[in-house]
């Protein structure tokens, strides 16, 4: 468990994440992430220099097949951890899978949930949302954004939200998914197993598994991703040319890329 505090509370100041009285709400599907999440946070309040409160909300998003007993597992370790625990009940699945039937609905879904989320958070007067994206996570986002997007981009360490005043933040963007398995078994945490009929056939899956063919042949892969996005400032991006200060300006283009750059 040390390695995942040390991990979480260095994300936690880097980001600036939780500050004096702040009032935060975990999101908890149940999945290693979240519950690990969960209980690191509510491990870290009890030395963290900032006093905070902390809270859990579960999504049900109708889905038929949860099983009561990993739901009922869950809300008693909040119970153990004496965190409060909200169960928010939702049409989800229902809207996904049956009224619109999404062929690749886990982007809708991803938005609905935090909807749900954020207003849950707004009902209950306000605070921060805490999610269990991991470093994994941040590489696929990544990767996601530019072979489907052609763009670099990723979520954000925090990131405020007008509409909800709710403000997102992730400690764990430092620490990996192996370690998280790792510390959920040792730990025997309760997971609540996602029923989704999705889970296992979704893009963010191609990606993942797409990263651990490319480690194979380029062990040190996936850290050279992650390096880049925790340290943009490394990053020598092509910027357009301007009259005055330009490594593309005539003075200082060979020849032959000047007529690709003639306006």
């Amino acid at each position: 468990m040390q390695k995942i505090l040390s991990a979480m509370r260095r994300a936690i100041i880097d980001y600036d994440m939780i500050q004096d009285g702040d009032r935060v709400f975990v999101g908890l599907s149940g999945g290693k992430d979240s519950t690990l999440l969960l209980t690191a946070l509510a491990a870290y309040r009890r030395f963290s220099p900032q006093k905070f409160t902390l809270e859990a909300i579960t999504i049900d998003m109708g889905l038929k097949d949860t099983k009561q007993e990993e739901l009922d597992a869950l809300i008693a370790h909040c119970k153990n951890l004496d965190v409060p625990h909200h169960l928010v009940k939702t049409d989800i699945a229902e809207i996904i899978f049956d009224a619109r039937k999404e062929s690749n609905p886990c982007s809708l879904c991803a938005k609905m949930r935090r909807g749900a989320l954020n207003d849950e958070i707004s009902k209950l007067g306000g605070g921060k949302l805490a999610l269990g994206h991991n470093a994994d996570d941040v590489a696929e986002t990544m990767l996601l954004s530019l072979l489907y997007e052609g763009r670099f981009s990723c979520f954000p360490p925090t990131a405020h939200m007008e509409r909800s005043d709710v403000t997102l933040i992730r400690p764990f963007i430092y620490l990996e998914e192996y370690d998280i398995k790792s510390a959920v078994k040792r730990l025997d945490l309760p997971i609540v197993n996602n029923p989704c009929p999705m889970n296992h056939h979704s893009q963010r899956e191609y990606m993942k598994n797409l990263i651990k063919t490319i480690c194979k042949d380029v062990p040190f892969a996936k850290q050279r991703i992650l390096g880049a996005i925790y340290h943009p400032e490394r990053n020598n991006l092509w910027q357009k040319p301007n009259k005055e200060n330009s490594f593309l300006s005539t003075k200082r283009t060979p020849k032959r890329f000047n007529r690709l750059y003639k306006k």
